[in-house]
């Protein structure tokens, strides 16, 4: 037993094995749930019941200045200062080998154990019951809140990831990006905004603002799963409604229904059985809905996520169909101005950019000269403004000194967001019309346009993610680190 320096967390024991540890915090966790489930069911049959809490499980470590593991190479793994870190987690049962990881690094990096106890942040009941009985109506409400513990908005923000967070009072560094509490906000709005489960999001996920990109990932899932050799299991469409692979192992299981009214984001998700699968998130347009799910997808800690979709080319030499590159961003979004100052500059992760431009390689068969010329690279420039075309005269001079080829109204909310929680981003855009030259789509131009190209633009999308899975331990940059970087990737 330890104590003293980790705050007031109690029933604290060090562990040296993450599987050890691991199970400490399941059964922290499972312990606290269970209790507060049974008491939910029996306040929903009318039972009295007196008030009833379950608390976060606690990870922390005490590096001392001997025991820091100073390496140029690491992205993650080890605090960048000696001194005792700690965080709240939850669901372990999603976040196992995510927590596995994060713990044996430390353990590796350091050569201390860390500990493991109960926090004294309570775990809110609407995070621990997915679904409310219908005998409680508005009228139970006031009863409800006495006994079961609420959501504490007050105390669950992004001040970590956001390089402002301050510490008060002599208590841990941070040693995550996301305290239990703030994932668990995010798991539950995923359900709500995707018609997904958590459990179902992948590690690699492409983001589109056009629906025929849906149907097309939706025809390319159901083919992989008819092939036997398909590294793929399973595919989830909104519902949830769950398909199989015929040979998918046991614990894969078809059923479900596909929801008759779509969400707000619907995602569709080609399952692997090691997590690094895809998963399509249909944003529509605006940088809204970009951050919204990129805002909660973040707490994940996916691998990489990608933009695909249409932008407007600004360059007379660009052509329909035509391919944007994006290794810049003008954020007029907005919508991360309070979050992401804009002289914080979005840069290009080089393995992502490297692997698109040789996916558009390798599907087109363009080389050389006409590579060049059916494919930019160049600064995006994201509105908040769907017609801004109306506003051309006031915006050519900032387009101009930017240097911009391309409008859309997604990519740089996505892009600044990946910066922003250290997941690795990039854009590939296509050139879906001309509005300051005059060019815009036809019914009939359009057709043609996307029966040739979106194929083509998510053929492209999925090699890239090939390629990245391949390398996905060099994936993760040094360059989106911060100075005083928590240790969790």
């Amino acid at each position: 037993m330890v104590s003293g320096i980790h705050g007031s967390v109690r029933d604290l024991f060090e562990f040296t094995d993450a599987d050890k540890a691991l199970a400490r915090i399941r059964d922290i966790y499972n312990t606290g749930a269970t209790a507060v489930r049974e008491a939910f069911t029996r306040f929903g049959e009318g039972q009295q019941t007196s008030p009833v809490r379950a608390y976060y499980p606690y990870l922390g470590i005490e590096v001392p200045p001997e025991k820091l593991h100073v390496e140029s190479t690491l992205s993650y793994g080890a605090p960048r200062d000696p001194g005792v870190y700690g965080t709240t987690l939850t669901r372990p049962d999603l976040f196992e080998e995510y927590y596995r990881e994060q713990i044996e690094l430390l353990l590796k990096n350091h050569d201390v154990p860390v500990v493991v106890g109960v926090s004294d942040r309570p775990i809110p009941v609407p995070f621990l019951v997915e679904t409310a009985t219908d005998a409680i109506g508005p009228t139970d409400i006031r009863q409800l809140q006495m006994t079961f513990d609420m959501p504490d908005l007050a105390r669950t923000d992004d001040d970590i990831a956001n390089g402002v967070h301050i510490r008060t009072g002599d208590v841990p560094k941070p040693l995550s990006l996301f305290s239990g509490e703030r994932v668990d906000y995010s798991l539950a709005r995923l359900r709500h905004y995707t018609a997904t489960l958590p459990e179902h999001f992948q590690k690699f996920v492409l983001f589109t603002n056009y629906q025929r990109y849906v149907d097309e990932f939706i025809e390319y899932a159901k083919s992989q799963l008819e092939d036997p050799k398909s590294p793929y299991v399973a595919f989830v469409e909104p519902g949830p409604a769950v398909h199989v692979r015929k040979n998918a192992p046991k614990k894969w299981q078809a059923g479900g229904e596909a929801v008759k009214q779509l969400p707000q984001m619907p995602s569709y998700h080609l399952i692997r059985e090691d997590g690094l699968g895809v998963t399509l998130v249909n944003i529509g347009v605006g940088p809204s809905n970009a951050k919204t799910a990129t805002d909660h997808i973040a707490v994940l800690r996916p691998h990489c996520w990608l933009m695909l979709g249409h932008c407007a080319g600004l360059r007379r030499s660009q052509l329909l169909g035509d391919y944007v590159l994006a290794h810049g961003y003008v954020r007029d979004d907005h919508v991360l101005d309070s979050d992401l100052p804009l002289w914080v500059p979005v840069a290009p992760i080089a393995e992502v950019q490297v692997a698109l431009a040789d996916a558009v390689a390798n599907v087109t068969g363009l080389t050389g000269k006409e590579m060049k010329a059916r494919m930019r690279t160049g600064t995006v420039a994201t509105t908040d403004n769907r017609n801004w075309e109306l506003r051309y005269s006031e915006l050519f001079v900032r387009l101009n000194q930017a240097r911009a080829i391309a409008v859309d109204m997604e990519s740089a909310t996505i892009a600044a967001n990946g910066f922003r929680f250290r997941v690795p981003y990039g854009t590939l855009l296509c050139v879906s019309d001309k509005p300051v030259h005059g060019e815009l789509k036809l019914p009939g131009m359009a057709n043609n346009f996307y029966r040739q190209r979106i194929g083509q633009h998510l053929e492209i999308g999925l090699q890239t993610i090939e390629t990245l899975r391949a390398e996905v331990n060099q994936l993760h940059s040094r360059k989106l680190r911060s100075l005083d970087e928590p240790a969790f990737r």
